[in-house]
């Protein structure tokens, strides 16, 4: 009776291996994928709040052309703070009589962040978010 007994239970022995075998590349990928999003979100988050904290920064010029280079200075020099080196050229700013508007386009590429991403769906390769602040006339 006793034999019987250590028979079935030494049949179940190894399964649960085979079972993580099965299991653990679809939980490696969700981790990945995880990650990899997480991190994209991040990135589209810090380039949302760039553009915005560099449309209130320019608020202070007297014209557009000042306010220009008040939002362009604060993109180059804040961006590597927050980890998002944006180029000025990947900036555009335009601003009336009444609002101003920043438009930053940041390309994820070459980011550490997204070293990950061919080993999942890659997320979209640019992220372009834009910010505009009333000037006045509330």
């Amino acid at each position: 009776m006793l034999r019987i007994e250590q028979r079935k239970r030494g049949v179940r022995r190894g399964s649960i291996a085979v079972e993580f075998a099965l299991v653990s590349p679809i939980l490696l990928f969700m981790l990945v994928g995880m990650v990899v999003y997480g991190g994209w979100f991040w990135l589209a988050h810090s380039v949302q709040s760039l553009a915005y904290e560099s449309a209130r920064a320019s608020l202070g010029g007297l014209d557009a052309v000042e306010r220009r280079q008040l939002a362009l200075d604060f993109v180059v020099s804040r961006g590597p703070q927050i980890g998002v080196p944006v180029s000025a050229s990947n900036v555009q700013v335009s601003s009336d009589n009444q609002v101003v508007s920043v438009k930053i386009n940041y390309d994820v590429t070459n980011h550490p962040i997204m070293v990950l991403r061919s080993l999942t769906v890659p997320p979209p390769q640019n992220i372009n978010r834009e910010a505009v602040v009333r000037l006045g006339g509330y």
